[in-house]
């Protein structure tokens, strides 16, 4: 509606009856959330998504019992993501993206009365593009939680990606991508059977490729820019039935690219710049929605692809585009 001002003074805590608080997409909305907002004791849902509030998340959020709802995404608010919110027991949704908020995950303990680990009932965790530090704790993930989603990419995270993640049946969406995260892919990991969408991408992890066999419900994987070690294209290449989009740049992939890839049903993009492959058959029962196959910076010195093949093909940096290929648009 284009409101212009500061919303939160001492008067919002005397509109005790309120159950929603929405004035997202009001960018210039401004000022900090005050404290007097644990008046509001009916508020179940609370949505500030897009607008310019600043300063801290105040404590006294953690007051509001029956909050089934936070998105206060797109703001510029600061500090600490406080420990109290672990209080809100009903909590469904948890979005505080795209803000500037700092520190490390509040996790409870003998000497806090909340943390992010007693939000059992949340389904959906978006902490993204944030400034926020330190490991993912242990402590966070359990097979109590019902968590669908949980998006923490973009931020600074460092240490190892927790085994206590596979313990969380429920997810269906991972995001741990633009971190310093190190270590190795737990391999408990493949327990996430629910999994559609898994992006560890421009992490440092290191040591084998993840199995991802079990997975039978991805439709995305980003694994690219990491430093796993070199190894031929794994099996879960060619048998994951709903994969959509595939990006492996700077895998350490070598021999030659699996042609069944090509014929998984649902396949629409493959990203595999920036690796050793040497060999390229895509096969005679290409999918009919590929769209794209980036190969750009291989070791590609041989290639078989059937006439019928109409997506975009990306050859460039390879050595057959040296020989009888220069001048293909696959070069270009």
């Amino acid at each position: 509606m284009g409101l212009i001002g500061e919303l939160f003074t001492g008067y919002i805590g005397q509109l005790s009856e309120l159950t929603t608080v929405d004035v997202s997409h009001n960018p210039g909305l401004t000022g900090q959330i005050s404290k007097h907002i644990s008046s509001l004791r009916k508020l179940l849902i609370l949505d500030l998504a897009g607008c310019s509030f600043s300063g801290c998340i105040p404590d006294s959020l953690g007051a509001l019992e029956q909050l089934t709802y936070i998105d206060m995404s797109s703001n510029n608010l600061s500090g600490i993501i406080p420990s109290a919110l672990g209080q809100l027991s009903n909590l469904y949704l948890l979005d505080l993206s795209d803000n500037q908020l700092t520190g490390p995950l509040p996790i409870s303990s003998h000497t806090t009365h909340g943390g992010l680990d007693l939000l059992l009932k949340a389904q959906h965790l978006f902490l993204y593009n944030n400034q926020l530090s330190g490991s993912i704790p242990p402590e966070l993930f359990s097979s109590a939680m019902s968590l669908a989603s949980l998006f923490l990419d973009g931020n600074h995270f460092t240490g190892v990606i927790p085994m206590t993640l596979g313990l969380v049946k429920t997810l269906q969406a991972v995001r741990l991508a633009d971190n310093s995260l190190t270590g190795t892919v737990p391999s408990n990991l493949n327990n996430l059977t629910n999994v559609f969408d898994l992006n560890l991408g421009k992490n440092k992890l290191t040591g084998s490729l993840p199995d991802l066999t079990a997975m039978k419900s991805l439709i995305y994987v980003d694994l690219s820019d990491n430093s796993f070690d070199p190894s031929e294209a794994p099996l879960w290449f060619s048998t994951l039935p709903r994969l959509d989009t595939l990006n492996m740049e700077c895998g350490s992939l070598q021999g030659v690219v699996p042609e069944n890839l090509f014929s998984l049903p649902e396949l629409q993009q493959v990203n595999l710049k920036n690796n050793m492959f040497n060999g390229l058959n895509m096969g005679n029962n290409i999918s009919r929605q590929l769209k794209l196959v980036d190969l750009e910076c291989n070791h590609i010195s041989e290639l078989t692809i059937e006439e019928k093949y109409k997506g975009e093909l990306i050859l460039k940096g390879n050595p057959i585009c040296s020989g009888s290929l220069s001048n293909s648009t696959w070069c270009q």
